[in-house]
Order: C-alpha cells, then structure tokens, then sequence
C-alpha cells in the first residue's frame, strides 16, 4: 500500500511538472524573470522530477534506496548531455551552457532535500523498509 502512496505522489509531482511547462507562465513574467525561465526552469524542474521517478521505482531496483545514488543518477543524465553538446553532438538540446550543470545540481539537490527531510517527515509511509 505505501508503493502505492508513493507512486500517487510521484504522478502527482510528475503532473505538475508537465502542467507548468505547458502552461503560459512565462508570459507573465518580467523580461529578466522571463529570461531566467526560457533559459533554465526546465533544467531545474526535469531532474528534480527524475530524482522522484527513481523513488517511485526503489521499491523494485533497491539500488537507489539511497538517495545519494538516486541524486547522482538524476544529475548524470542531464549532465552528459550537455557535455554531449559541448562536443557537438545534440542530445536532448544543441545549445551548450556551462551554468546549466548548476542548474541540474539545484534541480537534484532540491529534490533530495524534499525526499529525505519533507515528505520523509510528512509522509508515515515514504521512507523505504529494508527487509532483512
């Protein structure tokens, strides 16, 4: 049952994750906030939600029970493509940025914090039970 919970959570950060980018939102911005946006909201937002997909499936993979290897594996995609665009090569975008690297640490390390210090104390079932 607490899978599920997780999983119910999950959805609904994903959703929302989808809602803001779908949404006009940065149309009712200021030029510099909008600015701001356009260039880096998604590198923030995409690995804080991969960060989460992978909560959802360490009841399956035990490997990212932790949230260090759960923190790594959501920067390190993000972050090899954009090196991949710094060599030239296109993956998930073609324009390279060296600031977006820290945009993907805030995104991760803002999702940890929620996972180990938020819904780990707002949520009964959200810590992860290691069976023996």
């Amino acid at each position: 049952m607490s899978g599920l919970k997780r999983r119910a959570i999950v959805l609904f950060i994903m959703l929302f994750i989808a809602a803001i980018h779908i949404l006009p939102i940065g149309s009712y911005l200021q030029v510099e906030l909008f600015n701001f946006y356009s260039g880096y909201f998604s590198d923030i937002t995409m690995p804080f939600g991969a960060y989460f997909l992978l909560c959802a499936a360490e009841l399956q993979m035990p490997v990212f029970r932790r949230w260090g290897i759960k923190l790594t594996a959501a920067f390190l995609l993000p972050a090899i493509a954009e090196t991949c665009q710094y060599a030239g090569i296109p993956l998930l975008g073609a324009t390279f940025d060296p600031l977006d690297y820290f945009m993907y640490g805030i995104g991760t390390a803002s999702a940890a914090f929620f996972d180990t210090q938020v819904f780990s104390r707002l949520f009964d079932f959200w810590g992860v039970q290691e069976t023996a």
